[in-house]
């Protein structure tokens, strides 16, 4: 584990109190890095290192409902839609007093990441984002699948209920584990690197927040974020340099590169990740993760 990851940092920004790892000088290029679900900052453990030594400013945050983040409020609703999370790196941006970041991202993270390439494209210098176009919209999810297509949402549908949630409440660490296992097949993790980030899930926000998300895609959202919703919803272009990753045994849903090239309007360029690479690419293959980043920021130098 590095320094990085063992000394925290915490602040007050926006619904939150944030935590978050930070490593690299405070005057180099600012980098916000999103981890995804069920995963923490730890995701990031052996990237950060690599971009901080070459002389990067380096933000890792506990996503809403993980780790030490915490709501300021009692009163806010512990929210996990896309628009909630993509205002939360903005939020985080501006409390740190940095005007853009290079922001990078998977999972949950991913799709954040973009949301903030898309509404926000002064605050994103450039993308680096696993799985491609990941902005969704309610519309898109009430849309009917193939039996086979939809067998991978599982959870989805296990979430919508109430049994669900008393499930995911009382068997989370061995939830989690599975989505772990079946979502990397390859990837050989011990125990004691998954009991690392399992500790993440002990937030007492993080059932609901996982709840709220997944069942926001069948229509539960909070209105304050409607208009941002709306915008996404529209499959807005992303026109900051992009370099997308996708690991070659990603046993997650995910799409083809072909189907999301035309979502983007700037430069941009897809890596496949050999080497039984999972969906926790940055953890998985923290070298590539690292290099595209070195490599987009290079494009727009």
């Amino acid at each position: 584990m590095t320094t990085a990851f063992a000394a925290r940092q915490q602040i007050d920004a926006g619904v939150r109190r944030v935590s978050y790892a930070e490593d690299g000088p405070s005057n180099g290029p600012a980098v916000l890095l999103r981890h995804g679900w069920p995963y923490d900052i730890h995701s990031y453990a052996a990237v950060t290192p690599l971009l901080a030594s070459a002389g990067y400013h380096v933000l890792v945050p506990y996503l809403r409902g993980l780790g030490a983040t915490r709501f300021r409020s009692p009163a806010t609703v512990r929210n996990g839609q896309q628009a909630a999370l993509a205002l939360d790196a903005i939020a985080l941006l501006a409390a740190l007093h940095i005007d853009n970041a290079l922001v990078a991202g998977f999972d949950w993270g991913a799709r954040a990441a973009a949301s903030v390439a898309a509404l926000w494209p002064q605050r994103c210098t450039a993308l680096v984002w696993v799985s491609g176009y990941l902005i969704g919209s309610q519309a898109a999810n009430q849309a009917l699948a193939p039996p086979a297509a939809e067998l991978a949402w599982w959870r989805q549908y296990y979430f919508a209920s109430e049994r669900g949630q008393r499930g995911y409440e009382q068997y989370r660490g061995e939830f989690n584990q599975l989505i772990w296992r079946r979502a990397s097949p390859q990837w050989a993790f011990d125990e004691a690197t998954y009991a690392r980030t399992a500790a993440s899930f002990d937030n007492p926000d993080h059932v609901r927040v996982v709840m709220h998300h997944y069942r926001w895609r069948l229509g539960a959202g909070e209105s304050r974020y409607d208009a941002l919703e709306q915008r996404l919803a529209q499959g807005p272009l992303i026109s900051v340099p992009t370099i997308t990753l996708e690991g070659d045994a990603n046993g997650a849903p995910h799409p083809e590169s072909s189907a999301y090239r035309a979502h983007f309007s700037g430069t941009d360029e897809h890596r496949r990740i050999t080497g039984g690479v999972g969906r926790n690419l940055p953890q998985e293959a923290p070298q590539a993760f690292a290099q595209a980043l070195f490599d987009v920021h290079r494009s727009i130098k």
